[in-house]
């Protein structure tokens, strides 16, 4: 069944509108690294650390569909949504919604975990007690020196707008389209002490980041209307230290440090699948 057909089926339940639907099968994808891809091979994007077999690439395949992935690692809710993202190499992306066509059938979003500084803190954590001599540790020092920020009340609630408004404005631009909000894959649980450098009140801590993302987009799909895809539910069982883990473990290999705490591909496989089984329900 085609894209298109599956999105005129959904324009009979819930909806960025009531209107027909358009027959352009176009996937927009928004976000963050957990939605990009770094340390999947083959990368679509070196600057934007985005891989083509992200989970957008890999949806867009197997509901054959065009692709448009605006997704760029490191993004926070401001870079999707008005704030232009400096990457630092001399690349600057506009933001990410105004990229999304008015055509698009399906937009996918994936952010808020940079909001609450969840990938960028595991990482520093983990080359302060590996490597300290790392110029990571001195680039980053600065944002951590109170240490591991635990997220606040006020700080999941401007995520959750953040995401909300990334909903709003997206139907702005694509009004015929269906919005699937795609929440992070779980990184981290108990068992996972022993197969990462943090210690068991370090690891406490990020597993509270993790669960407050996991809040964000519970709130943020009840108070937007947009469709929830539970990442964290489906990987659950599959964080590092699993049997089968959907996550990349820490890598001192600066050629694939980016990858660290991320999602492998079988990991976003495994979200692709999903995705596609809610578009066909």
């Amino acid at each position: 069944m085609r894209l298109a057909r599956l999105v005129a089926r959904m324009a009979r339940r819930r909806q960025c509108d009531n209107t027909d639907v358009s027959t352009t099968e176009i996937i927009a994808a928004l976000g963050s690294s957990f939605a990009a891809g770094p340390g999947i091979e083959p990368i679509a994007d070196v600057t934007a650390m985005r891989s083509a077999r992200n989970y957008a690439h890999q949806l867009a395949e197997r509901l054959d569909a065009q692709l448009v992935d605006l997704t760029v690692s490191g993004a926070t809710t401001a870079n999707v949504l008005d704030t232009p993202q400096d990457t630092g190499t001399g690349t600057i992306y506009p933001p990410q919604v105004d990229g999304v066509p008015e055509t698009a059938a399906v937009v996918t979003i994936t952010a808020g975990g940079n909001d609450l500084q969840f990938a960028g803190a595991m990482a520093y954590v983990a080359w302060r007690r590996l490597e300290p001599e790392s110029p990571i540790v001195a680039l980053f020092g600065d944002a951590f020196a109170a240490g591991i920020p635990l997220p606040t009340a006020d700080a999941v609630e401007r995520a959750t707008v953040g995401l909300v408004k990334i909903v709003e404005r997206t139907r702005e631009r694509a009004p015929h389209c269906r919005v699937l909000l795609v929440d992070y894959l779980t990184v981290l649980d108990r068992a996972s002490l022993d197969h990462t450098p943090f210690t068991a009140e370090e690891l406490d801590q990020f597993l509270i980041i993790q669960s407050a993302i996991g809040t964000v987009f519970r709130h943020a799909a009840a108070r937007s209307g947009a469709d929830l895809v539970a990442a964290s539910e489906l990987s659950e069982g599959h964080a590092l230290g699993s049997a089968d883990p959907w996550v990349q473990p820490f890598q001192q290999d600066m050629s694939r440090a980016a990858g660290s705490f991320h999602p492998n591909e079988r990991g976003m496989t495994a979200i692709s699948e999903e995705l596609e089984r809610v578009l066909r329900a």
